[in-house]
């Protein structure tokens, strides 16, 4: 009798524990870096997610989000600060969308071309 209370409440545990593992895997994770100095400027560096100011960067710094899955979008924008030369410009700069999957690890960094600021796809390790 011990042993198939036991072996009920153990086999009763499994189901309660499928669950939770499940729950850990229902986001993914972006990185988003500034840690090369590819933006040749000291201003900081506002993340927007949505539309929605979700972080701000200064140089050498990363930051990372846990998100639900499906299309991201992402907005970088100079911030108004205390250096001089670091107020917005007149035009809204365009977004990025980013897809996520439940599970992902994804690492951007931010890059400059003349259009502007954009996220670069880059590898875990660099």
């Amino acid at each position: 009798m011990r042993w198939s209370v036991f072996s009920l409440f153990g086999f009763l545990s499994l189901f309660a524990a499928v669950p939770s593992v499940n729950a850990a895997q229902d986001y993914g994770v972006l990185i988003i870096s500034r840690e090369r100095l590819e933006v040749a400027t000291s201003c900081e560096i506002g993340v927007y997610i949505q539309d929605q100011l979700a972080a701000r960067l200064f140089q050498e710094q990363s930051t990372s989000f846990n998100l639900p899955p499906g299309i991201v979008s992402l907005r970088l924008k100079l911030l108004p600060g205390q250096m001089p030369g670091c107020n917005p410009g007149m035009l809204a700069p365009g977004s990025q969308d980013i897809q996520l999957k439940a599970g992902d690890v994804l690492k951007y960094r931010i890059a400059m071309t003349q259009e502007g600021m954009y996220l670069k796809r880059t590898g875990l390790g660099y």
